[in-house]
């Protein structure tokens, strides 16, 4: 078992440090495990070029050695890079895959309706360009298989709903430690300390919880938008 931080993600504006417009950009933590013979990317939140790069500094890999890319959530923070990664299998929860899909479905067929209207008009298409992203996010969407409960040996999934519907993260027990992949569950190390969410949650109450969740079970935490970190409640090993 291996587990290790290939990228480490930052958030467009940090509402801790009292940001509250984007001043940089956002990606997530992009972490690796390899277990018994499958190569899973967490998060490849990077442009793909950057990460793929990353990806050889870091595990001295390329992208057809990944066997698995695993979504957190399905943000565009937290897939940038996924289309480098062709012959991976895409992976999300499926509570997730769920709770996106239909948005986007019904956000594309308005979007089509608003294009005939204006075809019809003899007018410009004024939302053509969103119109290319849904149906960008809509096929990268079809691509992501829900995810099983253990993708390879041990490393299981591990609900972290309320940053979104169906946020999810990895549970990677070792012989020494357990390690939990949090994605946005837990943002950066001073949302670790002062026992914070994001603010934007879709369900804030849920995002407490699973927060509560994370650091009853884990030894070491990969955070969303950091680097990986001690559970501040345990003692040191």
């Amino acid at each position: 078992m291996d587990v290790r931080v290939i990228s480490i993600g930052a958030l467009s504006a940090n509402p801790i440090w009292d940001e509250r417009q984007p001043v940089r950009m956002g990606h997530a933590t992009t972490t690796l495990i390899r277990a018994e013979g499958a190569t899973i990317l967490v998060d490849p939140g990077l442009p793909p070029q950057a990460l793929v790069a990353r990806l050889g500094e870091r595990a001295g890999i390329g992208p057809a050695e990944v066997t698995h890319v695993f979504l957190t959530r399905f943000a565009p923070e937290c897939r940038g890079a996924i289309g480098a990664f062709p012959d991976a299998t895409w992976l999300v929860a499926e509570a997730e895959r769920e709770a996106v899909g239909v948005p986007l479905i019904q956000g594309l067929a308005r979007l089509a309706e608003s294009a005939e209207a204006a075809a019809s008009a003899g007018e410009d298409d004024e939302h053509a360009e969103m119109r290319r992203v849904v149906e960008h996010d809509v096929a990268v969407l079809q691509r992501c298989q829900a995810a099983p409960d253990k993708i390879a040996g041990e490393v299981a999934l591990f609900p972290l709903p309320g940053v979104t519907p169906g946020m999810c993260g990895l549970l990677v027990p070792t012989p020494r430690q357990t390690i939990l992949i949090t994605g946005d569950a837990i943002a950066t190390a001073d949302h670790l300390e002062q026992g914070k969410v994001l603010p934007d949650c879709h369900d804030r109450e849920q995002a407490q919880e699973s927060f509560k969740e994370a650091i009853e079970i884990a030894d070491m935490l990969v955070l969303g938008r950091d680097n990986i970190a001690p559970n501040p409640t345990r003692r040191p090993f």
